[in-house]
């Protein structure tokens, strides 16, 4: 774990913005005036999607993806200028917020800048030819951190970036070296001290098939030597599985429960329900009770809490990354009202630094609990019906003990009678009255 990682970033949550479809304009400009609605839904840091100038040859639909880049140093002039960009980030400031950007180091556009001034920076083929290692990503070619001159560059990027910015979410960050990351994190204090870094960590299915074909691929033991948060891809599949039917609360449970023994103390997690690669949340949880559930339990975890714009509103559909696709903001649900109030509750110190612990119960019920380190009794205790069903839940056995309870989402109390509390298939969150 980067030793300097602040375990207080399990008290915030990160609001990630594609500039293109986030507004009718598809400018920096448009998401700039929208940034008192982010801000008063309970948001620390905005991270944006690629803002980087688009390769223009074998592009994906019509505009391209934002992570085919085809100059680091510049920006994607149909968002704005490079003072635009400076504006919204100073007004991001203004209101309290950071900033972050992306930052994708494992590969560029065919007709990148840097193909044209330094191909040798590249990944060849056997017969010389440009590629990639992934085969499905054919509207990039990947760079090779075998040459030395290649770091000086993207360090000096990121040096030249963090003179307004507070952090870099790194894209597909086991695919570029380790080493590489400890000294780019190492260089880049030196312009923004306690520069935040997040790594799209990667799910285990994709780090058997990089591995499968030779690819190197860091796991979130190593990424956590050089980045503060990952994505917590780890457990991916099971929350997948949990979410469609085919998996259970009790082995997602066991998934959360083996990250706390696997992880360094101070390990932080980006804690997801969706993003711009996966489903959204709404499409997964179609009704909203279990939308409710699943979106409390979110931010309940042990994490910093990442989501997706849009989500908010319910939407379902997700917008495309390759063509102009505005977010249908008219969404089926309106989940803002509860992130406000999730986030209020996500500032107590016990999310930060208290002992977490996650058990299923029957009926696919899940009860969470911050316990101090100190202490034999939980603080706070979550229960989530993640089928959206009425019971009779059982917490005793995690040290919630009988007496009457503050239930912070409804504003009334809840009684804990012969170890058990009576839920009516909404999330609830218990804090001792």
């Amino acid at each position: 774990m980067a030793l300097d990682t602040a375990v207080t970033l399990r008290n915030k949550v990160i609001y990630s913005v594609f500039v293109r479809n986030y507004s009718e304009s598809g400018t920096f400009d448009g998401v700039r005036r929208d940034l008192d609605r982010i801000r008063d839904l309970g948001v620390d840091i905005i991270w944006l999607i690629p803002i980087h100038p688009i390769g223009k040859v074998h592009r994906k639909g019509s505009l391209g993806s934002p992570y085919a880049i085809a100059d680091y140093r510049a920006v994607n002039p149909e968002y704005g200028t490079m003072e635009d960009f400076i504006a919204l980030v100073d007004a991001i400031h203004q209101r309290g917020m950071q900033c972050i950007i992306d930052v994708v180091y494992n590969h560029t556009a065919h007709d990148a800048v840097l193909r044209q001034a330094h191909p040798e920076w590249y990944y060849h083929r056997p017969d010389g030819s440009f590629g990639n290692r992934i085969g499905d990503w054919w509207d990039v070619i990947d760079l090779d951190y075998r040459q030395a001159a290649l770091w000086d560059y993207q360090i000096e990027t990121l040096r030249y970036w963090a003179r307004y910015v507070d952090g870099f979410r790194c894209d597909v960050a086991p695919l570029v070296p380790i080493a590489f990351w400890q000294r780019a994190r190492a260089e880049v204090a030196q312009v923004r001290p306690g520069c935040l870094w997040l790594a799209e960590s990667g799910d285990p299915e994709f780090e058997r098939y990089c591995r499968s074909v030779g690819v190197e691929f860091a796991d979130d033991t190593a990424l956590y030597t050089a980045f503060d948060l990952c994505y917590d891809y780890d457990i991916y599949p099971v929350y997948r599985d949990c979410v469609t039917g085919a998996g259970t609360a009790e082995g997602y449970a066991e998934a959360i429960n083996r990250q706390e023994a696997t992880y360094p103390a101070n390990y932080v997690k980006a804690r997801f329900l969706e993003n711009h690669d996966k489903p959204r949340a709404a499409f997964l949880l179609p009704e909203g009770r279990l939308l409710r559930n699943w979106t409390a339990l979110q931010y309940f975890q042990k994490g910093t809490a990442l989501v997706y714009a849009g989500q908010e509103a319910g939407c379902r559909h997700l917008p495309s990354l390759f063509d102009r696709d505005t977010v249908a903001w008219q969404g089926e649900y309106d989940l803002a009202p509860m992130m406000r109030q999730l986030y209020a509750i996500k500032q107590r110190e016990i999310f930060a630094a208290g002992r977490y612990h996650a058990a299923a119960r029957p009926l696919d019920f899940m009860v969470c609990t911050y316990t101090p380190e100190n202490g034999a009794e939980p603080q706070m205790a979550g229960v989530f019906s993640l089928r959206g069903q009425c019971g009779a839940v059982e917490v005793g056995s995690l040290g919630v003990a009988d007496g009457t309870y503050r239930e912070l989402l409804s504003g009334e109390t809840a009684d804990v009678v012969l170890g058990y509390v009576s839920c009516r298939g909404e999330p609830m969150i218990l804090e001792k009255a």
